[in-house]
């Protein structure tokens, strides 16, 4: 059969053919698509939605599975939680009953009254479940890039500096059971902040986890071998953690001498715990929040451009 014969006029071709050669935005819609209330025709509907909702979907996804990966990590390690509220119920119950009068007889903000050491030192506690989450999660990125995961997870369509928020965020809320069973705890010992306080403390802790994140996620872009790792961090957590008001206030360090007061001043951890402290309690500390998220924010773009591989810090270095 010729191909002259096999064509057919355009005349001639029956509606309904004509109407399913049609695209999608210029066919007429059905009967039920008209009844929806809902229903809006393909025409209406902006370019920019229909190309915004795949790519919010694709973020969406990649965020969750990351999310996914660090419970399920999380949970396949069960003694990570019981090692991380071992910590701080020490330092509350141990430490604290021989450091009782250390601070029983003062009256500082947030407090409006007279607390004991164990009031005083548990923001602080909260701030080392955060921190000591953060190097672990700091420490698994080492590993995932040794194993090779991390290359994966770096070949994603998403920027990258979506997948490293991605984890950060993953982390901060990883630490949250931790955070809440560890205050279930510490209100059998007199430790009862206000019931508004255990809510307004989620965002600053979550801000917290995300810059302590972002430090020991740039930090661990400097370290090559596993090996490597607990040392260094034992140069950053525990001065980190002893330089700063978790355990003592800001004016016994002054006290104590000028140069440990700056220290302890400049030292990120100590606004890190104050935030905390004024947000279990109903207040907000401007300076401390700014502090914070600015370097949050430093931080957070130091580890991105340390993971890049074209604009890496570490290669740049090599070349």
């Amino acid at each position: 059969m010729s191909s002259d014969s096999a064509t057919v006029p355009a005349s001639k071709q029956s509606p309904h053919a004509s109407k399913q050669s049609l695209p999608a935005s210029r066919q007429s819609p059905t009967a039920f698509q008209q009844a929806s209330p809902t229903f809006r025709p393909p025409s209406e509907v902006s370019p920019l939605i229909r190309q915004w909702q795949p790519g919010v979907i694709g973020y969406w996804r990649t965020f969750t599975g990351i999310t996914q990966r660090e419970f399920l990590r999380f949970i396949q390690q069960r003694t990570r939680f019981f090692s991380a509220l071992i910590r701080p119920l020490l330092w509350l119950i141990v430490f604290a009953a021989g450091f009782r009068a250390v601070l029983g007889v003062s009256i500082m903000p947030p407090y409006g009254t007279y607390i004991t050491y164990q009031v005083y030192i548990a923001p602080g506690l909260i701030a080392m479940i955060i921190l000591f989450n953060a190097m672990q999660s700091a420490l698994s990125m080492v590993y995932d890039r040794e194993m090779g995961s991390m290359k994966v997870l770096l070949t994603s369509p998403q920027p990258r500096s979506f997948l490293l928020f991605s984890k950060l965020m993953a982390t901060a809320l990883v630490a949250l059971p931790q955070i809440y069973a560890f205050l279930l705890i510490a209100w059998f010992v007199d430790v009862d902040p206000p019931w508004s306080g255990y809510l307004a403390v989620l965002p600053a802790c979550l801000l917290v986890s995300l810059m302590l994140g972002s430090i020991g996620l740039f930090i661990s872009s400097f370290i090559r071998q596993l090996e490597n790792f607990a040392g260094v961090m034992n140069f950053v957590i525990f001065p980190m953690f002893f330089l700063s008001s978790a355990l003592y206030p800001l004016w016994k360090m002054q006290e104590a001498g000028p140069v440990l007061y700056a220290i302890c001043t400049a030292n990120p951890f100590t606004h890190a715990v104050e935030l905390i402290r004024f947000s279990l309690y109903g207040e907000l500390d401007i300076t401390s929040l700014a502090l914070v998220f600015a370097i949050t924010l430093a931080f957070l773009t130091l580890a991105v451009l340390s993971f890049d591989p074209q604009k890496g810090i570490l290669r740049n270095k090599k070349r």
